[in-house]
């Protein structure tokens, strides 16, 4: 494990488990696993919000985008400069949404070794000086045990994946929205979406069953449920947006 990684995120969150575990004991490891999950989400939240900001504004820019599409078919030149004035212009980057997942996923396996090493006996040479030491911490959550496997969070993961992929594929804009100049992206945004909205479910679904601590799953699941009910508020569809046509 890299120092940088070490000291930067798996034992921050390592130590903020136990701080929580230290102060809510009765909750054992799983409310210690929601509330850090709830952290996580909260430190993301600026980041998270550009990004489904710059989402939402993509939305709204179609009309327009579709219009340059047509008029600039013939120049692919021109209409790779005309959509960067417009994302420019509108302060929108394409890419945006990619940093809190990136971001997210070092987490995720920092949080997965955490959670690996917090379901046996404290280390207490990851502890800081300033923490107190339970030597372990419950592992039973509403009937669960954290430590193994969990059929229903399992199954719980795999069902909020498919309404967050749901969500995500009914958010984007009609395709006579999108124009008609990229047949072959169509195809595979298809293609992609129904992978999105099946295989994936089913393989967290899966896996959370069958591999996962019930620990991780359960991050999964609050981490998820999380999301829906940050698409939910973000992602609003405005009232109406105007189509404006580019002048020549």
């Amino acid at each position: 494990m890299g120092g940088i990684f070490f000291e930067v995120l798996y034992r921050p969150l390592y130590n903020l488990l136990v701080i929580i575990h230290d102060i809510f004991p009765w909750g054992g490891l799983g409310l210690a696993i929601i509330l850090v999950t709830v952290a996580i989400k909260t430190v993301l939240l600026p980041l998270t919000y550009k990004s489904l900001k710059s989402q939402k504004e993509m939305q709204e820019m179609q009309p327009r985008i579709k219009a340059i599409r047509e008029m600039y078919k013939d120049d692919q030149e021109k209409l790779a400069k005309e959509l960067m004035g417009v994302y420019k212009a509108h302060n929108v980057n394409p890419f945006a949404a990619c940093l809190p997942t990136i971001l997210q996923l070092f987490v995720f396996i920092a949080l997965y070794q955490a959670l690996a090493a917090g379901i046996h006996d404290i280390n207490p040479e990851t502890l800081y000086s300033f923490v107190e030491n339970p030597g372990i911490m419950s592992r039973m959550f509403f009937g669960i045990d954290l430590s193994k496997v969990s059929i229903p969070l399992g199954l719980a993961a795999g069902v909020l994946q498919y309404f967050q992929a749901k969500q995500m594929i009914h958010t984007r804009p009609p395709k006579e929205a999108r124009g008609e100049s990229a047949s072959l992206d169509e195809d595979m945004t298809a293609t992609m979406n129904q992978m999105t909205l099946t295989v994936l479910p089913i393989m967290m679904a899966v896996i959370g069953s069958t591999t996962l601590a019930g620990g991780l799953t359960l991050y999964i699941v609050v981490s998820t449920l999380l999301t829906l009910i940050m698409n939910v508020y973000f992602l609003k569809p405005s009232k109406a947006v105007k189509e404006v046509v580019p002048v020549k």
